[in-house]
């Protein structure tokens, strides 16, 4: 338990750059770094969560804290891993201002070029044990050109079942270690997760939710957690259809909170908190913000707790292990896709920036130093750059 809230304590106060460099960082925490999983274990985890509606990156954490300690591994990985972005966004919002300006738009710009060097290492590194052969390589740049192309959310679960299908018939010859997602539960009680989750989505569907009751916040907030798929940006505009458009907050107010969840650690998600906080329910706002995030992410533990039992079963069937390998393909094609669009393009605006992210990259490579030490190089470096034009 202390082992599983110091790894996921650090990554809630350093993952920085959203769900897909939250992927890069457990990679390199949790296979390279610990070892509490395999190189197999990882991206099929991934293809679930990345396959399921929710938060992925947060989703994985679970998963990773479950297999190593259980349950209670599995609340240990999700506090550690959320709470530090969760409290950061009611202190942000009153700070932001003093990030408005040369040296808070450098450590912002710094911690987009850390994402750009984890998630390149990620892709860099998985590409060479799961795309070995050229028709794993096959197809994990079929899912490159085709997410270059088609940038819709839904092609992300397209190309995950392309791979399965392109396994199957370009890898058959090909095994791999697909049985190893224990986990300590029946599959009968996965079934009750399934029921439950349905249950509630139900419930939050025919709840009328005009009123700023607490009930119809867990409702809002739950629905918008079961019905997206493509990770944290993605929730954002249920979130606003709904709480500014109930008028629970305003637009304004809305806004302030989105800017102030891009510059905290963590997931994204835990911009409910935020919003929760604001919502005027008639109770405390650490309740409110309480009762927002656990309806946000509950629906994602609960259809991952519903599929992980059953995993092993589909697994065991003879063609699964040629699907599972071409899932695993098309999850690198996937990651190098993100990598793009939008971690470079939204981050390398300048020769500089290319440099900075490259010797990142190579800390994480070459030296094969923590991902930590490329949040302190990156960030120095950003900042060091912004000074120069005031000692010239």
């Amino acid at each position: 338990m202390i082992e599983i809230s110091k790894a996921f304590g650090k990554l809630g106060l350093t993952a920085f750059g959203g769900p897909v460099a939250h992927i890069g960082f457990f990679r390199q925490e949790f296979v390279e770094h610990r070892q509490w999983i395999t190189e197999q274990q990882f991206s099929q985890l991934l293809a679930i969560c990345q396959f399921l509606p929710g938060p992925a990156s947060s989703q994985m954490g679970f998963a990773i804290g479950l297999m190593r300690a259980g349950w209670l591994g599995a609340f240990a990985a999700f506090v550690a891993f959320t709470l530090p972005s969760a409290v950061a966004l009611f202190a942000f919002a009153s700070f932001a201002i003093y990030l408005d300006n040369a040296s808070g738009q450098a450590i912002i710009q710094g911690l987009k070029l850390v994402a750009v060097a984890v998630v390149a290492h990620a892709v860099f590194s998985m590409s060479k044990s799961l795309t070995p052969d050229r028709p794993r390589r096959f197809i994990a740049l079929l899912t490159l050109w085709i997410l270059l192309l088609f940038s819709h959310l839904w092609m992300q679960l397209l190309v995950i079942v392309m791979g399965a299908l392109f396994g199957l018939v370009m890898c058959r010859h090909l095994t791999t270690p697909i049985s190893q997602l224990s986990v300590n539960y029946s599959s009968r009680l996965a079934t009750f997760f399934a029921l439950l989750f349905a249950s509630l989505l139900l419930f939050s569907i025919v709840l009328p939710t005009a009123q700023s009751t607490p009930l119809n916040m867990f409702a809002t907030f739950y629905q918008a957690g079961a019905l997206v798929f493509g990770g944290g940006h993605v929730v954002l505009p249920l979130l606003e259809q709904s709480t500014v458009g109930y008028g629970w907050v305003d637009t304004d107010t809305f806004l302030a909170g989105y800017g102030a969840a891009q510059a905290v650690p963590g997931p994204l998600f835990t911009f409910a908190s935020y919003l929760g906080a604001e919502i005027n329910t008639g109770l405390p706002a650490s309740l409110g913000a309480l009762i927002a995030i656990m309806g946000i992410f509950l629906p994602g533990f609960l259809l991952l707790l519903a599929v992980l039992p059953f995993w092993a079963k589909i697994a065991s069937i003879p063609k699964a292990s040629a699907a599972i390998v071409g899932v695993n393909a098309a999850v690198v094609g996937l990651l190098a896709a993100a990598l793009y669009d939008p971690i470079i393009t939204s981050s390398l605006h300048h020769w500089t920036d290319v440099i900075i992210a490259l010797l990142g990259f190579l800390i994480l490579t070459a030296l094969k130093q923590s991902a930590l030490w490329v949040v302190c190089f990156c960030l120095v470096a950003s900042l060091g750059l912004s000074i120069l034009p005031l000692l010239n």
